[in-house]
């Protein structure tokens, strides 16, 4: 029976407005609460067994390389053992849980949405820590878990409901209905340690599928908090296991074992493209072809058409870009801006973005903080320099320091050419390419004019070019003057096109189909 939580209609979870001085309060008592967990030693989890190995790998603070967040058992060591553990414990839970009724699955992930919202700044205070968010990245992350949570489990009842079929004009009695795959590797981001990595575990254990979730190298701890949520909420063993690895050895065999049925993937393009041609190999013993969900990033542009309101689009560009340090795949890395408005628009851009600040993002004044790791940072200056290099100029930011932490300033390359290195290889950071266009026509086609099609944006004052963007503007998630970050789950069904990856719309209606296979049966009456 639904309770009544699953009638309600679906609501977005609000944010915290850390300058009222009691919530303030509480996120730093969440940031020392946390500080004094940091070390710990965490275990592989396989059918609800925790194992600790031999060796382990760190995670550290991006912000302060001195500080250890935890100690993971790592898997990489003795990766094919612990995969077909792993695989072999997910297969047998598969038998009872894909039985599980809809509504009984979905009420697991309403009561861990309770948790996460009861603990929100406790969980933001570990994203702090242990990825470098600023307080509202951190608790916009920590929302939109609760809400993938929220939204998968009515959904679910949803798809688990009677479905609409034309009748027979035979005498028969016809069902459609939705069954679950099998087993699925789960491979999660840092960027968004909380609400993908949660959002993509539960969308498949919602449906009936248990899994393998190898996080992050750079967030694991994390996910094993969430892991914690999953054992206090009575998650039966086996639906969610969890094995972390250092490297890339656990993540490849997951994909290729003969008994995964599908693989839910994000990251990077070279990472995903690798995914989903190994998925593509049928392996001895493998009984059906595998399902690949992949996202896999962008190099999203926000256009400034002529007419536009600049001071709006300098304040979306600078969210856009610089948010997270640009960490996010749908972060604006290319401003494209008709040269007619051009000057105007970027003293604007300019002199937001030296109002920034850079540093720990453990004080609630900071704008932005680290980069991930040394590879980042190392890949990120090497692109500044590369900038440069093919013509383009630094008026902001370009310094960098990984003295305590991998720090990159916000920074501003301008009159970059179309088809240069930075204006179309994806930089995961605090880089902002600025491309002068000669009208509103050949900015639409730089736009267009790279391997992927993940978010845009435009800002003009004319319905008429709006409504053109709108129909050629090539991207899975466009937005007609406001920024190009920012996804509310349900409101924005998330996902792109061409290399950005499968556009299964994550926080949409139809992306919970990505983890089932119908069925139709008749009976003769």
């Amino acid at each position: 029976m639904q309770t009544q939580r699953t009638l309600d209609e679906f609501k977005n979870e609000p944010f915290t407005d850390f300058s009222v001085a009691e919530n303030k309060k509480a996120m730093e008592e969440a940031l020392a609460k946390v500080t004094g967990e940091l070390g710990q030693k965490y275990p592989v989890v396989i059918n609800g067994e925790k194992i600790e190995l031999d060796t382990h790998f760190q995670s550290i603070n991006p912000s302060d390389k001195t500080q250890i967040i935890g100690e993971f058992s790592d898997a990489d060591r003795d990766a094919e053992t612990l995969v077909n553990r792993a695989i072999d414990a997910a297969t047998n839970a598969f038998q009872s849980w894909r039985n599980v009724s809809p509504e009984v699955r979905a009420e697991y992930l309403f009561r861990a949405a309770d948790i996460i919202r009861e603990r929100k700044h406790y969980f933001s205070a570990w994203m702090v820590l242990e990825v470098g968010k600023t307080w509202a990245e951190a608790d916009g992350d920590t929302a939109e878990a609760i809400d993938f949570l929220e939204f998968y489990g009515r959904e679910m009842i949803r798809w688990g409901g009677d479905q609409p079929i034309t009748p027979s004009p035979y005498s028969e009695e016809n069902k459609f209905e939705y069954i679950p795959l099998g087993v699925g590797a789960i491979i999660p981001p840092w960027n968004f340690p909380l609400a993908i990595m949660a959002g993509m575990t539960m969308s498949a254990v919602v449906t009936g599928n248990t899994t393998i979730l190898k996080p992050s190298p750079d967030a694991p701890t994390i996910a094993y908090k969430f892991m914690e949520v999953l054992e206090e909420i009575g998650l039966p063993d086996g639906v969610v296991n969890f094995v972390a690895g250092s490297g890339t050895a656990v993540g490849e065999l997951m994909v290729s074992h003969p008994k995964t049925r599908f693989v839910s993937f994000t990251g990077s393009k070279a990472v995903g493209l690798k995914i989903y041609e190994e998925a593509a190999k049928t392996r001895e013993g493998q009984n059906w072809m595998k399902r690949v969900v992949a996202e896999m990033g962008g190099k999203d542009a926000i256009v400034v058409a002529d007419d536009a309101n600049l001071d709006e689009a300098a304040q979306g560009v600078v969210a856009a870009a610089f948010g997270f340090q640009g960490q996010k795949c749908s972060a604006c890395s290319r401003l494209i801006v008709d040269e007619k408005v051009h000057d105007e628009l970027m003293e604007k851009v300019v002199g937001l973005t030296e109002k920034l600040k850079l540093g720990s993002p453990n004080y609630p004044d900071t704008s932005l903080a680290a980069v991930i790791n040394q590879n980042s940072f190392d890949k990120a200056t090497g692109y500044i320099q590369q900038g440069i290099a093919e013509g383009g100029e630094v008026v902001a930011g370009g310094k960098a320091t990984d003295d305590d932490g991998f720090f990159i300033e916000p920074t501003i390359i301008d009159n970059v050419k179309p088809k240069t290195t930075i204006e179309q290889e994806e930089i995961f950071a605090p880089v902002l390419a600025v491309i002068k266009a000669d009208n509103y026509d050949h900015a639409l086609e730089i736009a267009n004019d790279t391997q992927y099609g993940l978010t845009g944006s435009v800002y003009s004052e004319s319905d008429e070019r709006l409504e053109r963007a709108r129909r050629d503007f090539h991207v899975g998630n466009l937005y007609l003057n406001r920024k190009c970050t920012g996804a509310l789950v349900g409101v924005h069904p998330f996902g792109g096109f061409n290399m950005s990856g499968t556009d299964s719309k994550a926080g949409g209606r139809e992306y919970l189909l990505q983890f089932m296979q119908g069925k139709s049966v008749a009976k003769k009456k």
